[in-house]
């Protein structure tokens, strides 16, 4: 042969090879590529990272969202190494694989082995293709070109794992590691690596709750093929469901923002389970119909870690176990009375030493009696407390202003409802609409020294404004941890009951140096539940829920500086009965500094006319300046921002002036 005509043959064998390489890359290149993304399941997640709740997406279809690096890396090689061992270094379609598939089914007549790498794998997931016919195999060989064309290799292993089905209704490595196994994939161990190694080849026929036998064949063939040690392990038995924890709030951040793929939540799934096994358990003794509800939470963080909206998700018993009862508005009987005592301290009209009248008492119109119908004459302000007595709480609370009460309420971040929109002396004993949430919203502020700790499910909240004093909430404190707790408990939890009229709601709430929680119990349509009280039945649930959060309680913060540790006798004469002696002579009147003042210097000297000598002189409840025989008093250096003066004459008269000093 001549040299030109050898030249020319091979240029003509060279150009057709690239007319073909050109060609079959245009045929690459027109390849309509399936959608790569996909749903995944919505999730919530707890405080350390664990799945708490998992919403299905189309047809019912548990996929959860995971990438590469989440998963163990012995799974990773264990896949490749089984399933496509050059899946790094080919192009989409594996030459050797697929010539070695050919020729084992022409030698033995039968498929031995498969020619189909991970990427057509995932050609196939991605547009539900067929594998039996010679179309559908082309089809994917295009699609797996086309896929390494436009995707990395890290890209392609992950839509692997997201997508390839593992039994039922399981789609992706994640969904099938916690459905099988109830762990992540990060954790798993070499033989259950295996077992997901082998069910994606045939999903349904080696599903381990159906076919034992086969999925352990399948999963030891797997073990053997990339020279791991054999396994004793057992395959499970059962699917398990995925986890439920905290539905309530689930859905309620579901309904916030559809378009979050994962909710991260202060919630502690360890204590979740706790609490929710703790109120079923409750809830049981309860008659038919009737629910419970608790929340837990660091009110040092501001954070929910524990929260159950009811003892069951679901209708059974006609327990309307989807309200969830944390968020709906209740009476909160007499769980309020904390707050009127310590507005009551804290604006200098009581102390807990201080003597209350509890007799037949008309309001006006509002005659309320005490829950047992029993009336005991004088009784400390401490006393009328710690036995939950009506009259003395509607006495202070005609002295505070119910709307000072209800901003009060609103300044530790509650919302009360007023159907009527006014408040009245009865919002002291329940007249009020509150939800769980609420009423624990008050307790942390009460348990921070009273400063607003908003509580969220979402994470740690900064300490807010201060709503009432240390010396106040502390005086509320020291009487509540000594309330007797329900027989067996340990002692000295700072904590309330309280019953709605007609049985219709009962609390318990507490709280100690570092924890509050809320319980409620009754019937989310309304309706009375004779008998129910919240001493014999919240009480009881409050108590065992902390010892279900930890061993003893985080001791209270130790006495103010200003807090004053005396008996009746030994106070000031106006704070030894409430009210003080009445005589008809013309009181005092604070003329210097009028009512809202603001002050641009911190010295303050008060003027006053009128009244009996000596005086009292009271700065935010404590007293500043007693046996003044002046009507000028100099309170000298006050601190910044907003103070209350009280002035109180040797007859028990006061006035008093709210004033604001600034820099």
């Amino acid at each position: 042969m001549k040299p030109h005509r050898f030249l020319f043959g091979l240029a003509a064998c060279a150009l057709a090879v690239a007319f073909a390489r050109d060609g079959i890359e245009h045929w690459i290149a027109r390849t309509a590529l399936p959608v790569t993304l996909a749903e995944t399941s919505v999730e919530m997640l707890g405080r350390d990272g664990r799945l708490m709740r998992a919403f299905d997406v189309e047809n019912g279809r548990v996929r959860l969202s995971v990438s590469p690096g989440a998963v163990d890396p012995e799974f990773i090689a264990m896949l490749i190494a089984y399933e496509d061992k050059r899946f790094w270094d080919h192009g989409g379609v594996d030459g050797y694989a697929m010539v070695r598939a050919v020729g084992q089914v022409l030698v033995s007549g039968r498929v031995v082995s498969g020619g189909s790498t991970l990427t057509m794998q995932v050609a196939r997931l991605l547009e539900n293709g067929s594998t039996g016919s010679l179309q559908g195999k082309m089809r994917q060989m295009r699609v797996a070109w086309a896929l390494e064309s436009h995707l990395s290799k890290s890209q392609i292993l992950h839509l692997y794992l997201q997508h390839a089905p593992y039994g039922g209704r399981i789609e992706g490595v994640r969904s099938a590691s916690q459905m099988w196994f109830g762990k992540d994939p990060g954790r798993l161990s070499p033989s259950e690596a295996a077992l997901l190694v082998a069910l994606p080849q045939a999903p349904e026929t080696r599903r381990p709750d159906r076919f034992p036998a086969r999925a352990l064949a399948a999963r030891d063939r797997v073990l053997a093929r990339v020279g791991a040690a054999p396994s004793n392990a057992r395959v499970p038995t059962e699917m398990r469901p995925l986890s439920r924890l905290a539905p309530h709030l689930a859905d309620a951040l579901r309904r916030t923002d559809p378009a979050t793929a994962t909710w991260h939540t202060s919630l502690s799934p360890s204590l979740q389970i706790k609490m929710e096994n703790l109120v079923r358990t409750h809830a049981a003794r309860l008659p038919r119909g009737a629910s419970a509800s608790v929340i837990v939470a660091d009110h040092s963080s501001g954070e929910i870690i524990a929260r159950v909206g009811a003892p069951t998700y679901s209708d059974a018993a006609g327990a309307l176990g989807f309200v969830d009862m944390t968020r709906a508005i209740r009476s909160p009987g007499s769980t309020l009375k904390p707050v009127v005592y310590a507005l009551a301290f804290d604006r200098g009209l009581a102390h807990p030493a201080t003597l209350i009248a509890d007799r037949p008492t008309r309001f006006g119109s509002y005659a309320p009696q005490n829950f047992d119908g029993h009336f005991r004459g004088d009784v400390t302000a401490r006393e009328a407390l710690s036995l939950s007595l009506n009259i003395p709480v509607v006495a202070l609370t005609e002295a505070i202003g119910p709307d000072r009460l209800m901003a009060t309420l609103r300044g530790f971040g509650a919302k009360p409802h007023l159907p009527s929109g006014t408040p009245g002396l009865a919002i002291a004993l329940g007249g009020v609409g509150l939800t769980l949430e609420d009423m624990v919203q008050i307790y942390a502020g009460l348990a921070q020294g009273g400063h607003t700790r908003r509580l969220s499910d979402r994470g740690p909240q900064e300490l807010g404004s201060r709503v009432l004093q240390a010396r106040s909430v502390w005086q509320v404190g020291d009487i509540l941890q000594n309330v007797p707790p329900p027989a067996g408990a340990r002692a000295g939890l700072a904590y309330k009951t309280g019953t709605s009229y007609g049985h219709r709601d009962a609390w318990a709430i507490g709280y100690d140096g570092q924890h509050v929680i809320g319980v409620w119990m009754g019937r989310p349509d309304g309706t009375p539940v004779p008998g129910a009280f919240g001493g014999d039945h919240a009480a009881p649930l409050l108590f065992e829920a902390f010892g279900r959060l930890k061993d003893g309680y985080t001791p209270l913060s130790p006495p103010p500086p200003d807090a004053l540790l005396l008996g009746t006798a030994e106070l000031p004469l106006p704070l030894q009965r409430l009210g003080g002696a009445q005589t008809g002579v013309a009181g005092p009147q604070v003329v210097f500094p009028p009512d809202g003042a603001v002050l641009g210097g911190r010295d303050a000297v008060v003027k006053v006319h009128g009244g009996a000598l000596p005086l009292t002189v009271l700065l935010n409840g404590a007293p500043a300046a007693t046996g003044q025989r002046t009507r000028e008093v100099d309170l000298g250096a006050l601190d910044v921002g907003y103070s209350q003066i009280s002035v109180i004459d040797a007859r028990g008269q006061s006035a008093r002036v709210a004033i604001e000093v600034r820099p």
